[in-house]
């Protein structure tokens, strides 16, 4: 218990060491500048002091102190670790220690107080409110929430079409099985950056002007400024939100006594349809009796100069965004095809032909009997590919899309002059997004993973 405690505890002050030096900067810094150059280097990799040494501590409360569980001695069994620990903090210290040099004789400070500076930069496209007047700590966020905007898209989209060409490649019927075999053989040939170049410079630049522009479906509008589409106008959006938050809950609770029921009885329950119903009577109600109202936005259109128009009103989504999720879907829905093939592939021909002999469909087969299998043998090197979506989507600078890498690492790293700060910290964030991505998807393995009794 005493070292659970203390591994807690140095964690705590390597948190907010972090912090510390994260807003405030090196508080050592004023003093003895007889030392500063020496001691600076070791100051500032001391969260990952702090967090190592709690690693120990936890790991050591776990662990047995037996000769059986250290093999010899405890000596024997710490000291690759501390050897191993030790050589990576000398690299670190040694190229901190050049770099401090360096600073110093340029007259450059390291510090991340330069994130309450005015930005003074503009963003073409933001999910919040974003001006020049606002700090760079906030540019940093709406960069941010652009690129989780375009990964999201990116897994969303490549995960359908993935699905659907990796089924596909196993159809019985010929059109079928060779239209998904050419589709992944294309797009995974080409180089990414390519394939955004052509959907930005060549599919999008041939759209019409929007003064031009004909309309989808009556009210939205395709030109080569973005695509324009009417934006939801919400009274009471939150009554509407908690309704279908309760039409979720039910839904679990549904499935949940449906997959009980099959495995004690043998029973089964549409599930499907019955959570469509929920999903749509429950968020219904809320129009009907919850005071719920939704008005739309429609884009108009508007003249800016003789020659100039645009879309007023509605939601404008850029260019940039579209050849972007474009490029990303497309290109790594060719991996998770081949990844959804393998593990379809990877079910025993024996269990295909004893589902059917028991009288299933062929739909029931797949989704009964072969996915659930399967999806074991698909999630591990999907998340490989969703890491890679997420981290490719650095591309966006080639196209002028504002995402962490332009924005951020690009255009305030160019005004402030802080590269070791900005890249850091910009590293940190892609690292911390892809751990994120990767703890998701195995509790979501581990959640589906077939026990063994």
């Amino acid at each position: 218990m005493k070292f659970r405690i203390l591994a807690y505890l140095f964690f705590f002050v390597g948190t907010a060491d972090l912090f510390i030096k994260i807003f405030y900067g090196n508080i050592f810094s004023d003093l003895t500048e007889d030392y500063y150059e020496i001691a600076n280097p070791i100051l500032v990799f001391t969260p990952v002091l702090f967090f190592s040494i709690g690693g120990i501590f936890l790991k050591e409360s776990k662990v047995s102190l037996t000769l059986e569980n250290f093999g010899t001695s405890r000596i024997k069994y710490y000291s690759p670790q501390f050897i191993c620990l030790s050589v990576v903090v000398l690299i670190f210290l040694f190229f901190t220690f050049n770099a401090q040099m360096n600073m110093e004789n340029r007259g450059i400070d390291f510090g991340f107080g330069f994130l309450t500076q005015e930005a003074s930069f503009d963003m073409q496209f933001s999910l919040m409110d974003y001006d020049g007047q606002d700090p760079y700590w906030w540019a940093y966020v709406v960069a941010l929430l652009n690129t989780l905007l375009v990964a999201v898209l990116g897994i969303i989209f490549c995960t359908i079409i993935g699905v659907i060409v990796g089924i596909a490649r196993l159809s019985p019927n010929f059109l079928i099985r060779n239209s998904a075999a050419w589709y992944v053989e294309f797009f995974r040939n080409i180089p990414l950056l390519l394939q955004i170049f052509f959907w930005y410079y060549a599919a999008l630049r041939a759209l019409p002007l929007p003064q031009d522009a004909s309309p989808l479906f009556g009210v939205t509008y395709l030109t080569i400024k973005g695509y324009y589409m009417p934006a939801f106008i919400w009274n009471n959006l939150n009554i509407f939100l908690y309704s279908i938050l309760a039409a979720i809950i039910s839904i679990i609770f549904i499935r949940y006594y449906a997959n009980k029921l099959r495995d004690n009885e043998g029973k089964q329950i549409p599930v499907f349809y019955i959570s469509l119903i929920i999903l749509f009577i429950l968020p219904a109600l809320t129009f009907l009796a919850g005071g719920v109202s939704l008005n739309f936005e429609i884009p108009v259109l508007k003249q800016l100069s003789a020659t100039s128009f645009i879309y007023d009103g509605g939601i404008a989504v850029p260019p940039e965004l579209i050849a972007l999720t474009l490029a990303l879907s497309l290109y790594t829905a060719t991996f998770v095809a081949e990844c959804v093939r393998a593990g379809i592939q990877g079910i025993s021909k024996g269990q295909k032909e004893a589902a059917a002999s028991l009288g299933l469909t062929p739909n029931q087969v797949l989704k009964l009997v072969i996915m659930p299998q399967a999806l074991r043998i698909i999630i591990p090197p999907t998340t490989n590919q969703y890491l890679n979506l997420t981290k490719n989507s650095s591309l966006a600078a080639a196209i002028a899309y504002p995402d962490l890498v332009l924005v951020f690492a690009g255009t305030a790293l160019m005004q402030t002059g802080r590269a070791i700060e900005i890249v850091s910290i910009t590293m940190l964030t892609y690292l911390s997004i892809s751990l994120a991505i990767a703890a998701l998807m195995n509790w979501y393995n581990k959640l589906i993973e077939i026990k063994e009794k």
